[in-house]
């Protein structure tokens, strides 16, 4: 396998995983340790006691929706080793493969796009613009 295929296959691991990322982190995590993450954040943001009951379904149901696409993520990227590693490269394969990564990852994306669109809905815009500055400053938000 030449320099170029590797990089390709090393850039699509990449991305999948950059972009279900923080979802599958999320879904890894919620049960041990959301309650946690959240909290801080709720703290930072003054959140009420009406936006904190408001946002944990939001973020149980995202959990819940991302665990599969996790799992879907683990399963593609040992189809992708796989492939890799086989005697000859089928390039249809490898091809369908990561069109489906790209799938994955949009769905992912959406998904918590949607997520971060209906917490943005449920707080002020002064708590959105303090979660948009915690956030900036390189912590991450793993329950969301």
């Amino acid at each position: 396998m030449n320099i170029f295929n590797r990089q390709t296959i090393a850039a699509f691991l990449l991305g999948s995983t950059l972009a279900v990322g923080v979802g599958a982190y999320a879904v890894d995590r919620h049960q041990e340790g959301h309650r946690g993450h959240i909290a801080r954040l709720y703290a930072e943001v003054q959140a009420t006691d009406a936006q904190k009951a408001k946002i944990d379904p939001l973020v149980k149901a995202a959990m819940a929706d991302l665990k599969p696409l996790h799992e879907q993520l683990h399963d593609l990227h040992k189809k992708l080793l796989e492939q890799a590693s086989a005697p000859t490269i089928d390039r249809a394969a490898l091809e369908a493969t990561r069109q489906q990564g790209l799938a994955l990852a949009d769905k992912a994306s959406r998904r918590l796009i949607q997520l971060v669109a209906d917490v943005g809905d449920t707080l002020t815009p002064e708590q959105r613009k303090k979660l948009a500055e915690h956030l900036s400053h390189g912590r991450r938000f793993r329950g969301m």
